[in-house]
């Protein structure tokens, strides 16, 4: 059949892609597209997989229905007509707020999955609404709300014109970047430190980046915002500060950061004094810098004060929305997530253990509460798409035993995983190349502006329906429009409010024009295309889908410019630096200066041939470095009188498991990779090489108050040999609950 040319969808890289497909639609060759402009080229071992990914045997061809213990194939429209009656009957009998959503990661990786997740979540009018992003990155738009008033403006490091980096638990040269788009990242830091620039990687592992790096820094796992506090405290105690830009609570900062001395945070965090008094000295005299933190700074217990302390020297040292340092990328497409009111936080909580919304979501790993409390809103039933909570959120095997006692779930989902075998309707979606693909979100937070288009590689097959048909379906069904109605009316409605409300905004490029004039001239193949079409005519360019049609290979759109001040949407239109829910937490942060600390602690790994569970069902990205081993330190294996297996106890569980000694992790810290611990599923090499799930070990009770996400680093634990007595758990329970006191 010839070349085809595609963004890859399988992480934030967003890299070209050459595909060579033979006379069977089969990819016979991946090469990366060296006429990109901006992945110039680069190939991962995942994307250079996408071939055997998106033809894996496995895969789902056709709606399935559990029927009496059983699965059966049944046609779309009977699928959706039981989706339909599932739904309808409990809704009819317990309400609205007995649904619950779960968007899981790869929704924003298409087309159709970012584009409906918000009339799905709409459609269903349930205040449960639950996604990965309480998993990995919700510390990050909560700390950006409070400060700039924006919680999308997530600021990324301008790699190809910074002098100084400073990473911290982040690991990049794997994982190609998260919320920091950037192809070829091990590229780009050879180009930073080939320029004169350095590299500075904080990390309780010495990991691929660090190799990379000027210098890596051991930090005991969880402690980042006191390493960050020592270095605030520095900058300001020495005068080394010079904020460029508009700012209120810059005496509360001071206030606040007296108590953080480095002298004060050193014997907690693990990093000398003179190496924190340093580190701050460095970023104020660099001519630009950029701090750059990621999951290791997130996904722990103060996860949303380390997002604001990283911004906060950002700010303190002139490079926040300066080149050379963290900017704001500006996108093709309208932005039409953002809103112009200031980020407000906890609009609602939840039933069982009240916790706050943030951005229409709650934590995720309260759904399995609302499952299991009986009482009024009582979670009945559920629909995910493109998630699998069971291994990606705390406490899984509890959702595990949790999901059969639902009334109905219907999962959008091209496997059966360990969440989806509980579903009574899967959907799948249809292969990638058989999807069109534009990457709305991840645009805005690529290192360069950047657009690509691809349209689908293949046809869909008759027995086949579209992702955007799939999600439309759904969402007219929640709406009380039935299994039968149209879902081309969902796009249509959805284009007109776009349209009205973009010629109604004064300084908006279709200022005055009449909507359906725009209308009129969109073109598409199908419903998602069309959306793309309208979002560019609007967007700060005015592209359109034809013109992205008639360069394949992508548009460089030019290095990013400062735009903070049409970002910034805080009361004062000033940047905060001392907003007051993060000021309230740091007395938490302060009195966890004075806890005991844990005599083992166990953090998350990344591995560059997979990205969350999904991936472990090929055989060319499973083996070598790609295993689900425990990584120790010797000296902890010899202290502990360990051998080639231990078992390994937290407060909430405990796993056997394969050590993996090594001196690249820091005594006292253990890693285990997430996304592993694959049950009785329809995956049959992931099954062959199961491992294990680390979020057996992960508790649901501990969340970073502010953001409510998950807190699988830093986590408590014991090692024992395995024979041995696993009656460690009451002492863990008691040392968590001190842990939170």
């Amino acid at each position: 059949m010839g070349t085809t040319l595609r963004t890859c969808p399988l992480c934030e890289a967003v890299c070209g892609l050459r595909i060579t497909l033979d006379d069977e639609g089969r990819v016979s060759a991946v090469h990366g597209d060296e006429h990109d402009p901006f992945s110039r080229g680069f190939l991962c071992p995942k994307g250079a997989s996408l071939g055997r990914l998106d033809e894996d045997p496995d895969r789902l061809r056709g709606p399935l229905v559990r029927d009496r213990g059983r699965w059966r194939p049944v046609d779309w429209d009977r699928a959706f007509a039981l989706v339909d009656d599932g739904l309808s009957g409990v809704i009819d009998r317990h309400g609205r707020q007995a649904l619950a959503l779960y968007l899981g990661n790869p929704t924003f990786h298409t087309m159709a999955g970012i584009l409906y997740r918000g009339p799905l979540a709409a459609a269903l009018g349930t205040r449960n609404v639950f996604s990965a992003s309480t998993v990995d990155q919700m510390p990050k738009h909560v700390a950006c709300g409070l400060m700039l008033g924006d919680p999308w403006a997530v600021g990324v490091p301008d790699l190809d014109r910074t002098d100084h980096l400073l990473i911290l638990g982040a690991n990049p040269a794997v994982s190609n970047g998260s919320l920091c788009a950037a192809p070829d990242f091990p590229g780009r830091l050879k180009a930073l430190r080939g320029r004169g620039g350095r590299v500075v990687v904080v990390d309780p592992r010495r990991t691929r980046t660090s190799e990379l790096a000027d210098e890596h820094v051991f930090v005991r796992p969880g402690t980042d915002p006191l390493l960050l506090f020592g270095i605030v405290h520095t900058l300001l105690a020495e005068g080394l500060d010079r904020v460029t830009l508009p700012v209120d609570g810059l005496a509360e900062l001071r206030e606040l950061a007296r108590g953080f001395a480095p002298a004060t945070v050193a014997p907690v965090c693990g990093v000398p004094v003179e190496v924190i008094v340093r580190l701050a000295r460095e970023l104020a005299a660099a001519p630009t810098a950029a701090v750059y933190g990621r999951i290791g700074t997130c996904t722990v217990e103060f996860g949303t004060l380390a997002q604001w302390l990283i911004d906060v020297i950002n700010v303190l040292t002139g490079n926040l929305d300066r080149p050379g340092g963290v900017m704001f990328s500006r996108c093709a497409t309208a932005e039409v997530h953002r809103s112009p009111e200031p980020y407000v936080p906890g609009r609602w909580h939840s039933r069982v253990r009240g916790l706050p919304e943030t951005l229409g979501e709650l934590p995720a790993a309260t759904l399995v509460d609302e499952i299991e409390q009986p009482g009024e809103g009582q979670v009945r039933a559920l629909v995910t798409v493109a998630g699998n909570p069971v291994l990606s959120t705390p406490d899984g095997a509890r959702l595990d035993r949790a999901l059969p006692g639902l009334d109905f779930m219907v999962c959008v989902d091209p496997y059966l995983n360990e969440t989806t075998r509980h579903a009574h309707v899967v959907l799948p979606p249809p292969r990638m190349l058989q999807m069109p693909h534009y990457d709305f979100l991840i645009s805005t937070i690529t290192v360069r502006n950047y657009a690509r288009f691809s349209p689908p590689s293949l046809p869909l097959g008759p027995d086949q329906r579209s992702e955007a048909e799939i999600m439309s379906r759904l969402v007219m069904i929640a709406s009380g429009h039935g299994a039968d109605a149209d879902p081309e009316g969902l796009t249509e409605q959805m284009l007109a409010g776009m349209l009205q409300a973009a010629t109604a905004t004064p300084g908006s490029p279709v200022a005055g024009v009449e909507p359906d004039a725009i209308r009129a001239g969109l073109t598409g193949d199908s419903g998602p295309e069309r959306l793309l079409d309208a979002m560019l005519r609007i967007g700060p360019y005015g592209l359109s889908l034809e013109r992205l049609r008639e360069h394949p290979h992508g548009l460089d759109l030019g290095p990013l410019e400062p735009r903070l001040a049409e970002l910034l949407t805080t009361p004062t239109g000033r940047v905060q630096l001392a907003p007051a829910p993060l000021v309230a937490d740091v007395d938490r942060l302060r009195a966890a200066l004075a806890r005991p600390r844990p005599d083992l602690v166990l953090i998350g790994r990344r591995h560059l041939r997979s990205n969350n569970s999904w991936m472990h069902n090929v055989p060319r990205l499973t083996g070598g470095s790609n295993r689900c081993t425990l990584q120790i330190h010797p000296d902890d294996v010899r202290r502990l009188g360990l051998g080639d297996r231990a078992r390994i106890t937290s407060a909430v569980g405990e796993l056997v498991v394969e050590l993996e000694p090594t001196t690249t992790i820091m005594p006292g810290v253990v890693s285990l990779p997430h996304g592993w611990g694959h049950g009785a599923t329809g995956q049959r090499v992931a099954r062959a090489d199961a491992g294990a799930n680390a979020n057996a070990l992960t508790d649901g009770g501990v969340l970073d108050e502010l953001s409510g996400n998950a807190v699988f680093n830093g986590v408590p634990v014991r090692l024992a040999r395995p024979e041995e007595s696993a009656a460690q758990l009451s002492k863990l329970e008691e040392e968590q609950a001190s842990l939170r006191r």
